[in-house]
């Protein structure tokens, strides 16, 4: 497998061009929801108190979602990945991050 080299939210990378684009990858995670922690941060959320589990919760999603997309970028030959999205949501399982973006090779710029 290719390490990926660059993820980024544009379209190009300062100092490579784009030799080969591959299609979208994309890497999805889901961290359980905990009705224990939910009342907690609600009633932090009512005294006014920052959601700190939520965010943990959230980051946790969004590190393993990366990581997710960078497996997929190198199993289809890429060393890039561009033009990044993410997409949160909160379902019943817990809270759920999609990201994707163009799989791409790399090539530095001489």
């Amino acid at each position: 497998m290719i390490p990926i080299e660059s993820v980024v939210t544009l379209e190009h990378v300062d100092g490579y061009r784009i030799v080969t684009t591959f299609g979208y990858a994309r890497g999805q995670a889901t961290r359980p929801r905990d009705a224990l922690k939910a009342t907690f941060r609600s009633i932090g959320a009512f005294i006014g108190l920052a959601p700190i589990e939520y965010l943990t919760e959230a980051e946790k999603a969004r590190e393993e979602s990366l990581f997710a997309l960078r497996r997929h970028a190198a199993s289809m030959g890429a060393n890039g990945v561009i033009g990044l999205q993410f997409q949160t949501s909160e379902t019943e399982e817990g809270t759920r991050v999609l990201c994707y973006g163009k799989a791409v090779l790399l090539e530095a710029v001489s």
